[in-house]
């Protein structure tokens, strides 16, 4: 398959804005104030990215046909690392809450974080859900039914109004169950399979073939968006996640205009590298980000002093625990599998290709 650049650009910007998102939270506990909000415009798309990425990849590379223990590879990708940092997290956190005096179950708090998926690898049962929907959509012709063109608008109705619903309502069942439900994420689906239709006609010049498309990948109403998000956030009007109404008009727009805009730029080296350790980055930032912030507690470091090391620890940190899992034979498998990306060297022994 021919590579896909612009797919290298959105994930190195989704897994930017997982790393940032999560060290602007770590910041807001620090200062809080509307720059810190601004800046959290751009992370709320890094979980929807990773989402959107792997359903366009999958459809464009296997069509109607996908091969044969696909779920399986699948699962095995996915959820023994959910498993695995699901324990390390979990059980480090249990650690720090009883050292605090607090009366924990060891028992129920697992519970709380492998089950009831409570920490930030909710993602990948996200992901394993899409992965199934996928498998049928393919398997049984579903697009019979649900084609992607009318389905993006009802998917994205839906997402809007279960993230506003549950949001009025006040839903709140335990861990992040209210996360994971595939309503709020299904309108990913619908945009990832109708731009693989359309891929071919997606370069700049061939852009009038697909009207819809021109006009929604324009720049001008993409940016005439994010100015209202600015104006609410200036008002103090909004909260900031992946999980809001707003984000999912933002998405869409965003990624038609990035997929219509990169079509033609070759990724750099730092993209590329990025990309093959995207997943390990994903799952390990925030354990080295607990790591400074236990130092933070004796030595008392200077806001842009302890600011830095989040951002150097929680980067060069989650890029060597991968690299040194993905040398061990297993190691990539238990920790994260580092991806082939054409043009780099490999890690060996246990890299995907």
């Amino acid at each position: 398959m021919k590579r896909i650049e612009e797919i290298y650009w959105l994930r190195f910007y989704g897994c930017l804005a997982v790393f940032s998102y999560h060290f602007l939270d770590r910041l807001n506990q620090h200062v809080d104030n509307v720059y810190v909000d601004l800046a959290r415009i751009p992370t709320v798309l890094g979980t929807p990215i990773f989402i959107f990425i792997s359903i366009f990849l999958f459809s464009i590379r296997y069509g109607n046909e996908p091969p044969h223990g696909f779920l399986l590879k699948r699962l095995q990708y996915v959820m023994v690392p959910y498993v695995v940092y699901g324990l390390i997290y979990s059980l480090t956190s249990y650690v720090n809450l009883r050292r605090s005096g607090a009366s924990v179950d060891l028992s129920s708090h697992l519970v709380e974080y492998l089950v009831y998926a409570g920490w930030h690898g909710y993602f990948l049962i996200i992901a394993m859900q899409f992965y199934a929907f996928y498998w049928l959509y393919a398997r049984f012709d579903l697009e019979r039914w649900l084609h992607p063109g009318p389905w993006l608008v009802i998917g994205s109705l839906t997402s809007i109004a279960y993230w506003g619903l549950t949001r009025h309502f006040d839903i709140e069942p335990p861990g992040y169950l209210l996360w994971i439900a595939p309503l709020g994420w299904i309108y990913l689906f619908f945009l990832a399979m109708l731009l693989v239709r359309h891929y071919p006609r997606l370069a700049p010049e061939r852009l009038p073939d697909v009207p819809w498309v021109a006009r929604l990948a324009r720049p001008e109403l993409l940016a005439a968006y994010v100015a209202g998000i600015v104006l609410f956030t200036l008002l103090g009007q909004l909260e900031y996640s992946s999980k809001e109404t707003w984000v999912v008009p933002l998405f869409i727009l965003f990624t038609l205009y990035a997929m219509t805009r990169l079509r033609r730029v070759p990724a750099t080296p730092l993209v590329k590298i990025v990309n093959q350790y995207s997943f390990g980055i994903y799952l390990a930032h925030p354990m080295f980000f607990a790591m400074v912030d236990a130092l933070q507690e004796y030595m008392g470091f200077s806001l842009p002093l302890y600011a830095l090391l989040l951002i150097v620890l929680g980067m060069a940190g989650s890029i060597g625990l991968n690299r040194v899992a993905n040398r061990v034979p297993g190691g990539g498998m238990l920790f994260g599998k580092t991806l082939y990306v054409p043009g780099l060297r490999q890690t060996a022994p246990s890299s995907v290709r």
